[in-house]
């Protein structure tokens, strides 16, 4: 197992289409004009649409799958997150990867406890476009 500390590495890149957010619009219900109406946005604070922060959390798996892998566990369980932020949006056409630190690993009689810090980086900007401490439960 990676020690605490541990830069993963960061994942391939991947383009955030109009598309991909409205789906997650149609998804959720969330068709809020930020997010589904690009002629709107054009004159919105972001001169164009953005994606939903819960649509870049739910990308998490995905783009962390990139990055590492958990071996010999019989399951791995999402538990939460902790600190979830998002200190820059996602506009439309940007391109995001996720890296991965781990932050804490505890042994328990049920497995084990892993927290892993994840940062969204969009290409391009100082920025992250969210960080979350993702909670993890390995059961064996």
């Amino acid at each position: 197992m990676a020690a605490i500390g541990e830069d993963l590495g960061s994942g391939e890149w991947l383009e955030i289409t109009q598309e991909r957010i409205d789906a997650f619009a149609d998804a959720t219900g969330d068709h809020q004009w930020i997010h589904t109406d690009p002629e709107r946005a054009k004159s919105g604070p972001f001169g164009t649409t953005i994606a939903h922060g819960y649509l870049t959390v739910s990308l998490l798996p995905m783009l962390a799958g990139q990055i590492f892998s958990i071996e010999g566990p019989k399951l791995v369980l999402n538990y939460g997150m902790n600190k979830l932020r998002f200190p820059n949006p996602v506009k439309v056409g940007a391109r995001i990867r996720s890296n991965a630190v781990i932050t804490s690993i505890e042994e328990t009689p049920k497995g084990v406890n892993m927290v892993v810090t994840n940062t969204v980086e969009i290409e391009g900007e100082a920025k992250p476009a969210c960080v979350a401490e993702n909670l993890r439960v390995l059961v064996y």
